[in-house]
């Protein structure tokens, strides 16, 4: 049987997924700016910043182009290629990736919410939501008789009775060690134990919190909130890490308040790490909530968790409660009137937002 030999057929044109339109944009990060148009032979058109870039991916291959984070080059090549998928961000003539998910990464000074992971011989290990255990030394810790007192084999033995596992606390990033893991401490009586509140964690990018949502670094991490309805004042803990704190305001022991600001920490008793809880109100609750409620209404609105946004969030919902409330679509003392998600979340959002701009 004869065989017929067809020629060739060119071939289909590949359609590339981040070739840019002639409406897309490079997002730079002092603003929408257009890029400049290289047309060069051999050259691989920019990314759209409506584009995201895959690990491996290649970026582009001009050698004017320097990379930064997220990015890796080729020994003896102009190629920078992505390591993490994220958006691609120009910095002047610096290329670095945004991840879409990623962990906290320390840094010296950061305040943080922990939880204790393990518990070993002279030290803690502490999961800060970074890719290590953070560790907490017993010697950065204050005990009981003061900041001074030596750290004894009886304190070795008792180590337990100031944190177990399962405890969560609030420190401070002392040190980076060489592997990337950091060291915490709690010398302040700002620091230690975390009671009569509740926990929420929240996503962002490695704690930045600037352009996708997450804590931002920012001068206060430690806020608090007097809160309307009877529910008194409310503290917040904002971990750099992503992990936050929102519990009932403890005012300090009448026995410390008349000592002098240089002993402070000699009024440290055991009762700093107890683990039991103090009667809290009903209506402190709600506003708990409801402040919990708020932060996770901004989150999922992609902005920053910050002192600011917050307290406008919260002045914001109680102004949505009292407009639905002379619209007659809800009662403020009902079961779940607290729940800020949907559409009355990002109704919480707006009013915020807009009385910022204000």
């Amino acid at each position: 049987m004869p065989l017929t030999i067809l020629p060739p057929a060119p071939a289909a044109p590949v359609a590339r997924h981040n070739e840019p339109s002639d409406e897309d944009e490079f997002w730079d990060s002092d603003g929408d700016v257009e890029m400049e148009e290289i047309s060069r032979a051999g050259k691989r058109p920019r990314l759209s910043r409506k584009n995201i870039v895959t690990p491996g991916e290649l970026v582009t291959d001009d050698p004017q182009w320097m990379r930064g984070h997220g990015t890796f080059q080729l020994p003896s090549s102009t190629s920078i290629h992505s390591t993490v998928s994220g958006t691609l961000i120009k910095t002047n003539k610096l290329l670095s990736i945004l991840p879409l998910r990623a962990r906290y990464t320390p840094e010296i000074g950061d305040l943080v919410v922990g939880r204790i992971f393990e518990v070993q011989q002279r030290r803690w290990r502490v999961d800060v939501a970074a890719s290590l255990l953070a560790d907490l030394p017993l010697s950065a810790i204050n005990l009981p008789g003061g900041i001074l007192r030596r750290r004894t084999a009886v304190d070795e033995l008792n180590i337990r009775t100031f944190f177990t596992e399962g405890d969560l606390l609030v420190a401070e990033v002392q040190s980076i060690r060489s592997d990337g893991s950091a060291s915490l401490h709690t010398r302040s009586l700002k620091y230690g134990k975390l009671r009569n509140g509740y926990f929420m964690s929240v996503s962002g990018s490695g704690g930045s919190g600037g352009r996708r949502g997450g804590v931002a670094r920012s001068r206060r991490q430690v806020i608090t909130i007097q809160t309307a309805r009877g529910g008194g004042e409310i503290d917040v803990v904002l971990g750099v890490n992503g992990y936050i704190w929102i519990a009932k305001h403890v005012e300090p022991d009448e026995a410390g308040k008349d000592v002098s600001i240089t002993r402070l920490e000699e009024t440290v008793s055991q009762s700093i790490y107890s683990s039991q809880n103090d009667e809290i109100g009903i209506q402190t609750r709600k506003e708990i909530s409801r402040v919990a409620g708020v932060i996770k209404a901004l989150v999922e609105g992609g902005r920053r968790v910050d002192e600011e946004l917050i307290v406008k969030g919260y002045e914001a919902s109680l102004e949505v409660d009292a407009e639905m409330d002379i619209h007659g679509t809800a009662q403020a003392d009902e079961e779940g009137a607290e729940w800020l998600g949907g559409e009355k979340g990002k109704r919480v959002v707006e009013i915020a937002l807009s009385s910022m701009i204000e």
